[in-house]
């Protein structure tokens, strides 16, 4: 299954709702909402910085990922973004198309 990160940044209100709750809740309800679509739950970790979590899942699709994330975002409590993760093995065989398959103009050329 396709390997997706996921950094969340909570709202002021979101926040509210992680101090009530806890963290153990959010992973709960992560986990709950990833299995809705298809998706598992690889790790969850709070982070300092820009974002306030960071996610790592995995998905039957993209457009079962990108639900997941619009739901989220349309809660009005997290905005976060979803990354497509890749494996070396799929830049190798990209790699290998590009050897020969693509055909690109560098602009200016």
């Amino acid at each position: 299954m396709p390997k997706y990160m996921y950094q969340a940044s909570y709202t002021t209100e979101g926040v509210q709702g992680l101090l009530s709750g806890g963290g153990s809740a959010r992973v709960t309800a992560t986990n709950a909402a990833l299995e809705s679509a298809g998706g598992t739950l690889e790790s969850f970790y709070f982070t300092f910085g820009e974002s306030d979590a960071m996610i790592i899942a995995d998905f039957p699709s993209n457009a079962d990922a990108a639900a997941v994330s619009l739901a989220v975002s349309a809660s009005g409590m997290v905005a976060g973004s979803m990354t497509v993760l890749l494996t070396p093995e799929e830049i190798d065989a990209a790699a290998a198309t590009v050897s020969g398959a693509i055909a690109y103009s560098p602009p200016g050329t």
